[in-house]
């Protein structure tokens, strides 16, 4: 008999021993290796990170493993696991630095701030494994679209900004007003968008983005006007001046649109920001000639209405 209590406290020892290396709770400060697992804060208004060291090689297990971490829910409650918010992954695919996550139709219910910040967390976790660059959301094999109807598709690291490593910001709910060409090119139309975006972004950034992406398809008269091969290296202002600083792909129009209408479209977009009355564009961190060393302020005589253009 003593021989057989001998065995099963070795035994619960043993299982005891093993279930501390596969907690996804387990602290791993110590490990410089250890990636950040993203978890939703009590209230479901920010994101909050965990340490946890993946002990799976193959990179499709790795993923899998991540997403068993994602699932399960803090034993003092102290977060709340982004898998584990009333809806259910169906399938997960893995190809070319991609993971398609398929969930079921119980993800539309999900309260907007909540989705957003369960994207927020899936995309910043999977994406520091170095296999992975992107994250998609479908719904039982349909596209998923955000609350103003704007195609979500791909996701990267770049779209959830960290904050100090630990969390991510807030998301609020912005209406911003955004130039865009007519069909000659040689106007600009007004067009409003509302978007939650991370308040960790400073506003300026979000509508050079925003202005990048192109006018929504549900918008009718209305056509890109910048060169979506643009990269911006940064946006930062200072005294009421935003210095817009993008590569040499700017240059390069798109369509018919004129130089012009593509400056004028940063400049009237970043003009309708309260803190904002003049715009410097820079060309890889350089005044260019082709756009001219001025700083612009807002020109409305390059505006027009879709009123106005179909008559």
């Amino acid at each position: 008999m003593k021989k057989i209590c001998t065995y099963f406290v070795w035994l619960g020892c043993f299982l005891l021993s093993i279930l501390g290396l596969t907690s996804c709770e387990r602290k791993t400060a110590d490990v410089e290796d250890a990636i950040m697992v993203y978890y939703l804060s009590k209230n479901e208004m920010k994101v909050e990170a965990r340490p946890y060291e993946v002990k799976a090689t193959k990179i499709e297990d790795q993923i899998e493993e991540l997403l068993q971490c994602l699932s399960v829910n803090s034993e003092k409650m102290e977060y709340k696991a982004p898998l584990s918010m009333g809806f259910s992954v169906l399938k997960m695919e893995y190809q070319d630095s991609r993971v398609l996550l398929d969930v079921d139709e119980a993800y539309r219910d999900l309260p907007t701030t909540t989705e957003i910040l369960i994207r927020a967390a899936l995309v910043r976790t999977l994406t520091q494994l170095e296999d992975v660059t992107y994250v998609e959301i479908t719904i039982k094999g349909e596209p998923l679209y955000d609350c103003v109807g704007e195609l979500v598709g791909l996701m990267n690291k770049e779209q959830f900004i960290d904050n100090d490593g630990n969390e991510i910001n807030t998301y609020e709910l912005t209406r911003v007003k955004l130039y865009f060409a007519n069909e000659t090119g040689d106007k600009l139309i007004c067009a409003s968008r509302e978007k939650h975006y991370s308040t960790n972004t400073p506003l300026e950034r979000f509508v050079i983005d925003e202005l990048l992406m192109g006018p929504s398809g549900q918008m009718d008269g209305i056509y890109p006007c910048i060169n979506p091969e643009t990269k911006v290296i940064n946006v930062t202002t200072k005294d009421g001046i935003c210095y817009v600083n993008l590569d040499s792909s700017f240059l390069t129009v798109v369509g018919n649109v004129s130089t012009e209408v593509s400056v004028y479209a940063i400049v009237n977009s970043l003009a309708e920001l309260k803190h904002i009355s003049k715009v410097q564009i820079l060309i890889n961190g350089e005044v260019n000639e082709t756009i001219g060393t001025a700083m612009f302020e807002r020109n409305l005589d390059y505006v027009t209405t879709l009123d106005s253009e179909t008559k």
